[in-house]
């Protein structure tokens, strides 16, 4: 299937998916969004692709945010409906089977922060800008920033930023724990294919089944995660029992 707003390539065991609207820096509208959703359900569906890596078109931006050309004409409903299919959507891409890197080739603003943060591993480029910058406008985080950047970062960290809408490095990201690596902007690609091909060579189950048990396992009491672990860690073995059995 052929999207308008986004590019995805497949080669091998790796999906790479491009946010593709340079001249807007990659803004995401409500149609980018709804093709977002379409090709996250594709992917989904494809066991040929073990791991997916989420980037934007060009060198300026990864996302720049929402596109403040549709949203300045939304009255409160389609705001809030705006707001809603940005959440159903990240929330997708958190819950993918397969694991995510996103490779954040520049500015990661509002919506863009927010994107990042719903993937599972986040390199960043040097040139990269990180900011949740609603407040500055008069808005808030609509997308799941008020609720994934103090998992990440901790509660006053994500208050600093989120309140005064400040705008921070690559480098600071990687100081506070938003990012787990920064490259040089050249090199970036090639770092997460490196780190999507170790993934990609591992028995895709078990990096499924770890990706499933960690984000479940964060939003639940120590006790009902490790119990959620242990049912995950014996799916492989019931699988192999079954497959000897056949044998």
């Amino acid at each position: 299937m052929e999207y308008t707003n986004l590019l995805l390539e497949k080669s091998g065991p790796i999906a790479v998916l491009t946010i593709n609207r340079p001249k807007a820096l990659n803004a995401l509208n409500s149609d980018t969004l709804s093709e977002l959703s379409t090709v996250l359900e594709e992917l989904g569906r494809d066991s040929s692709v073990k791991v997916v890596i989420l980037t934007g078109s060009g060198r300026k931006a990864f996302v720049a945010g929402a596109d403040t050309s549709q949203m300045k004409g939304f009255n409160p409903l389609e705001g809030r409906c705006f707001v809603q299919l940005g959440q159903a959507t990240f929330r997708k891409l958190e819950l993918l089977p397969q694991p995510v890197i996103v490779a954040i080739n520049g500015l990661a603003l509002g919506s863009g922060c927010e994107l990042a943060m719903s993937c599972d591993i986040r390199l960043a480029g040097e040139n990269a800008k990180f900011s949740q910058l609603e407040m500055t406008s008069g808005l808030t985080a609509g997308f799941g920033g008020a609720q994934r950047l103090p998992r990440l970062v901790g509660t006053g960290l994500a208050s600093e930023l989120l309140l005064t809408g400040d705008i921070i490095d690559a480098k600071e990201a990687y100081r506070i724990g938003l990012v787990n690596q920064v490259y040089p902007l050249d090199s970036l690609m090639e770092e997460a294919q490196k780190l999507a091909k170790r993934i990609a060579g591992r028995v895709p189950a078990a990096a499924q089944l770890s990706k499933s048990a960690l984000q479940r396992g964060t939003n639940m009491d120590l006790d009902s995660a490790q119990a959620c672990e242990a049912k995950a860690f014996g799916l492989p073995l019931v699988l192999r029992c079954c497959a000897a059995f056949v044998e």
